[in-house]
């Protein structure tokens, strides 16, 4: 005769998500400001905490707080449990709100016409759309904030279904009275010793792309100034600091200083919708229909100006 299964842990994630907030502080004291407790209420949870795991989990001492062995290994195994619940929370609430869809966006994208056409066509349906930065795209996607993202590649992929809406050239963004504006095309040689800036968060695949580091010969890019979010980028070209590239034709709509030159001889930036690769929701179907019937590239009086590269 086979065993019964064992009970499950009577955790409460209000314990657990005290416990990570500690160890993030180090300190009881500043955790339980940021949670709006008391430190003897946040002792108490941390010792009802450790009580159900059977394991103490920190030691305090003059200087702060710090995790024991055990503490150390639960604590990723906590973050991973809050995630779990947190998604769990989110898919109920969609599967629950089936007359719901929120779409996200990043600078320089246009959604407006799929969104029109979503409300034209599922008046019961609330769409709303949601400005993400180019970092939040995959979490704001895996977590459930967003059904629907369309953004420029690169960014991580892994989990998503992605589909290529249209490519935009690239260009070089240089101030108005620099030595390449009014040409009709460069290249790379063109702007070989060009100094770059470089996105102090960026990853390594975002920052090859609208880099092109290295270059095609093996040549790294020539690093210029570290910018802390994209929309930096434009100040220091306009000071003459350095060029970006970028995606594009139409930078005056955005700065009447800068213009903008097609960069020939490079792959153009592709233009992508990103769904969770297991929705099956036919909202999140419709609109990915729509958005490969509407979404086809700018047309060329609009203000395309890539500011999230």
């Amino acid at each position: 005769m086979s065993e019964p299964p064992p009970s499950p842990v009577d955790l409460d994630l209000r314990l657990v998500h005290c416990f990570t907030v500690i160890a993030e502080h180090g300190h009881f004291g500043r955790a339980a400001e940021a949670l709006h407790l008391t430190q003897p209420s946040m002792s108490r949870q941390i010792h009802r905490l450790e009580q159900q795991l059977g394991a103490r989990l920190l030691h305090r001492t003059p200087q702060g707080s710090r995790l024991t062995e055990a503490g150390e290994v639960f604590l990723p195994q906590a973050r991973a449990l809050l995630r779990t619940a947190a998604q769990a929370v989110a898919r109920t609430k969609a599967a629950a709100q089936p007359s719901r869809i929120t779409v996200g966006y990043t600078t320089g994208i246009i959604i407006t016409p799929v969104v029109r056409e979503m409300r034209h066509r599922h008046p019961d349906v609330a769409v709303h759309a949601r400005h993400l930065g180019w970092h939040d795209i995959h979490a704001a996607l895996l977590e459930h904030q967003v059904d629907a993202v369309v953004s420029r590649l690169p960014f991580p992929t892994d989990r998503l279904h992605v589909t290529i809406l249209y490519d935009e050239p690239r260009v070089v963004i240089v101030p108005l009275g620099h030595r390449l504006a009014g040409k009709e095309q460069v290249t790379l040689e063109d702007i070989a010793d060009e100094p770059v800036p470089r996105l102090r968060e960026a990853g390594p695949e975002w920052s090859a792309f609208w880099r092109i580091d290295p270059r095609p010969d093996g040549r790294p890019a020539p690093d210029g100034p570290t910018i802390d979010a994209p929309e930096d980028k434009f100040e220091l070209v306009a000071a003459g600091q350095a060029v970006a590239i970028s995606a594009g034709l139409n930078i005056k709509g955005l700065r009447p200083d800068l213009t903008s030159i097609p960069l020939h001889g490079v792959e153009p930036a592709h233009v992508a919708l990103a769904t969770r690769a297991d929705d099956r929701s036919h909202l999140v179907a419709a609109f990915r229909r729509y958005a490969q019937a509407q979404l086809t590239g700018p047309t060329p009086n609009s203000p395309a100006g890539c500011v999230d590269s």
